[in-house]
């Protein structure tokens, strides 16, 4: 069905450590997995961590993994509130005479993590109290992208998961669906369900077979460009079964190249020769010299799966009440790769004809595909002729 960037890639180099905070439960802290970042610590701890000072900045990295999986335990324009708070607490921004000095050295590094913050994560400052917080300091929020792939943002991932936390005393701060995560879902749905109309709806079994390759060959250019959410849902779409009991038609197709590209995205192995296929399509993009070979659109059925299973595989708090803050730098590595690709500029010019086409063309239900499947090739056993005289009655009005 349906590299962020790496670790490395995100650190800031020679950062000094936060602020110290003093242990609450007298035991050795964990070791780090990030230079200063706790492998789990409490919610205080943590948004401790992400507060800027004269002297320390928190590392990429840790912002986006904190800022992403924050929203599980408190809610952005919360969280927002307690880091201007901790700002003015810690640099005594309140006092009557400043340390313009310290203020000099603090100013830009608050500006900065803002500007991160919601250059990443736009929609955390829609809300008007959000915007209070910080209309001083940020101008504008970052506008949202035109591609339908690019309204997905990365706090989507969490919020699609959410559930309420064991050792939480409120609800959770997110429960209606994610939008743009469904939509992306949806539009791979209607390529499908479009794949499988065309090859279905011709009446003459040689025009049927011509549809046939013409999408094959649209699907191995997707191969080799890097998208795969449309091969896989091109080759989902001649997999489906109207489409595969057409014999006859497929007796006519060089199916040769179809193969190829069935093994590419076989299932078997959790996807293995897929993920093998991402990831040279990852190492390629980051050494590529055109725009064409910087494209790389994962199977987004597929990540979304295993960001579930992330999520359901590992707790979000451990036993001592901490937050499992190494759960959530595996998650935002995941979610920073697709961050990475969806960020590549399209170097394909649209067809504004094609574009309506994919999206405004009617396309059939699955009723509707068998039926137009039985009527270019007739049933060949019981259950297929009673199935298509109920359909033929339930759809056409005959008998």
């Amino acid at each position: 069905m349906p590299q962020t960037l790496s670790t490395s890639d995100m650190v800031t180099p020679s950062s000094p450590g936060p602020p110290p905070t003093k242990p609450t439960d007298g035991k050795q802290a964990p070791q780090p997995l990030l230079d200063g970042a706790p492998s789990s610590a409490s919610l205080d701890t943590l948004i401790q961590h992400l507060v800027p000072t004269a002297d320390y900045y928190p590392e990429k990295a840790y912002i986006f993994t904190f800022l992403l999986s924050s929203r599980l335990f408190i809610e952005p324009r919360e969280l927002l509130a307690r880091v201007c708070h901790l700002c003015i607490e810690q640099q005594q921004l309140d006092t009557p005479v400043l340390d313009k000095a310290r203020v000099q050295k603090f100013g830009p590094k608050l500006l900065q993590l803002l500007a991160e913050w919601t250059e990443t994560f736009p929609r955390d400052f829609q809300e008007e109290s959000a915007i209070g917080h910080m209309k001083d300091v940020v101008g504008r929020i970052a506008p949202c992208d035109e591609e339908r792939l690019r309204h997905i943002g990365p706090e989507e991932f969490v919020q699609a998961f959410v559930n309420k936390d064991p050792l939480a005393s409120t609800k959770p701060c997110f429960s209606e669906k994610t939008k743009n995560l469904e939509a992306y879902v949806k539009w791979f749905n209607r390529l499908c369900y479009l794949v499988a109309t065309e090859i279905c709806m011709p009446a003459k079994k040689k025009r049927r077979a011509q549809v046939i390759e013409f999408f094959i060959d649209v699907a191995r250019e997707c191969f080799n460009i890097g998208n795969f959410n449309s091969l896989m849902a091109i080759v989902s779409g001649m997999n489906m079964s109207p489409v595969s009991r057409l014999k006859k038609t497929w007796a006519k197709v060089k199916t040769a190249k179809f193969f190829i590209l069935e093994h590419q995205m076989d299932p078997t192995g959790n996807f293995c020769n897929y993920r093998t296929a991402l990831r040279g399509a990852a190492h390629r993009s980051l050494t590529a010299h055109s725009s064409r070979e910087k494209v790389v659109i994962p199977f987004f059925s597929l990540l979304i799966k295993d960001i579930y299973f992330l999520n359901e595989g590992c707790a979000n708090r451990l036993p001592n009440g901490h937050i499992n803050f190494e759960k959530f730098l595996e998650l935002a590595k995941q979610v920073g790769e697709f961050i990475t690709w969806k960020q590549v500029e399209c170097p394909f010019e649209q067809d504004p004809s094609i574009t309506h086409y994919l999206y405004t063309t009617p396309i059939f239900s699955e009723d509707g595909l068998y039926l137009a499947s039985y009527e270019s090739e007739r049933p060949e056993n019981h259950t297929e002729k009673e199935r298509w005289k109920t359909l033929r009655s339930s759809i056409l009005g005959k008998t």
